[in-house]
């Protein structure tokens, strides 16, 4: 039984169980929904065995090894990564400039951190990819790779994952903003295959709630015992019923051709739009400049006289962040919008 069937399933005990609003004491009305199907391990329900076949049918999915559902965003699946593979004492290379939870799922596994820096593409202001012959991992345990960037700037994952190979370390990929790449060939490729963890964030850029995600595992480490560490015994059902819900539509024909004709709407954008240039390797994620103007500029631009805002900003350029939930009328005010700054002197 899946999880979604199994909140649907009508409970005909009298239970003197948590949660304690019983499905029925409605504290804030406007999540009812929500209140109604937020249950517990009763012996009437067995959410647990439910939570385990959908996380399988989800792995057979993606072609991983273990796939875990995360209520707790992508932190918790780069903390998780880093418990179960590492020991107190190992070395465990991140980029200095990474996510917080990268160091802090280092100093929680009682490792030491070894940084390495990243440069700037000075054209666009923004980090460039982790160059793998720049690393030097002898005697590292793990090592922690953002790909994409906030800005959509893919790393070679298939050469780092090599240079792991050869040097007995395991590689976390945080691809918290790339969770729509399994399901379009139009997209960069996905570290879920190739890296030892890959995490995803559901909630980012394909549709789910805040704040759910995934965990792939492509090792032969089961993630169980590092999640039972840091997760609470008490999860939300409903939020794990929808990240469910949210894997089976990205893998339907309808939500892959949805995903489709969102790039083909950025796709036309870009066509349509002069004198405005667009960079990054990833189309979701709309990196451009305009000449003449900071990215801060830009930006205030867009807010103050457009209504729009954007992601990510820095003195050269400026980053919309697109969706599964982005459609075409969205994209055409934004289109519209630069096409009256791109007329700028």
């Amino acid at each position: 039984m899946s999880l979604i069937n199994l909140l649907r399933k009508t409970n005909r005990k009298l239970l003197f169980t948590t949660p304690s609003h019983g499905q029925k004491f409605f504290v804030f009305n406007k999540l009812r929904q929500f209140y109604k199907y937020d249950i517990s391990e009763t012996d009437a329900y067995n959410p647990q065995e439910a939570l385990s076949e959908a996380q399988e049918r989800v792995s057979k999915i993606y072609g991983t090894n273990y796939t875990r559902f995360l209520t707790n965003g992508s932190t918790s699946g780069i903390i998780a990564s880093v418990l179960a593979c590492t020991q107190k004492g190992d070395k465990v290379l991140l980029w200095r400039n990474s996510h917080p939870c990268h160091l802090n799922a280092v100093k929680l596994a009682g490792c030491e951190p070894v940084f390495y820096d990243i440069p700037k593409i000075n054209d666009w202001g923004v980090p460039d990819k982790t160059i793998p012959n720049l690393i030097d991992i002898k005697g590292v345990k793990a090592v922690i790779v953002t790909s994409p960037t906030y800005e959509g700037i893919v790393s070679d994952i298939k050469a780092l994952k090599e240079i792991c190979n050869k040097n007995n370390a395991y590689l976390i990929v945080d691809e918290a903003h790339g969770a729509l790449y399994p399901f379009s060939e139009k997209l960069p490729q996905s570290a879920v295959k190739i890296a030892d963890f890959t995490v995803q964030s559901l909630h980012k850029t394909a549709g789910g709630l805040n704040p759910t995600a995934l965990l792939h595992v492509n090792c032969d480490i089961n993630p169980d015992n590092a999640l039972s560490m840091i997760n609470t015994t008490s999860p939300s059902y409903p939020i794990l019923a929808s990240i469910e819900k949210n894997i089976s539509y990205l893998n339907s024909k309808e939500g892959r051709k949805n995903l489709d004709n969102l790039i083909t709407y950025i796709e036309n954008l870009r066509k349509n739009i002069t004198n405005i240039e667009f960079g990054g390797d990833d189309i979701t994620k709309i990196l451009i400049k305009k000449e003449g103007l900071t990215g801060y500029e830009l930006s205030e631009l867009l807010y103050d006289k457009f209504n729009i805002e954007d992601e990510k900003t820095n003195e050269i350029s400026t980053m919309l962040l697109c969706g599964i939930g982005t459609d075409e009328k969205k994209l055409l005010r934004l289109e519209h919008a630069l096409r009256k700054i791109s007329v700028i002197k």
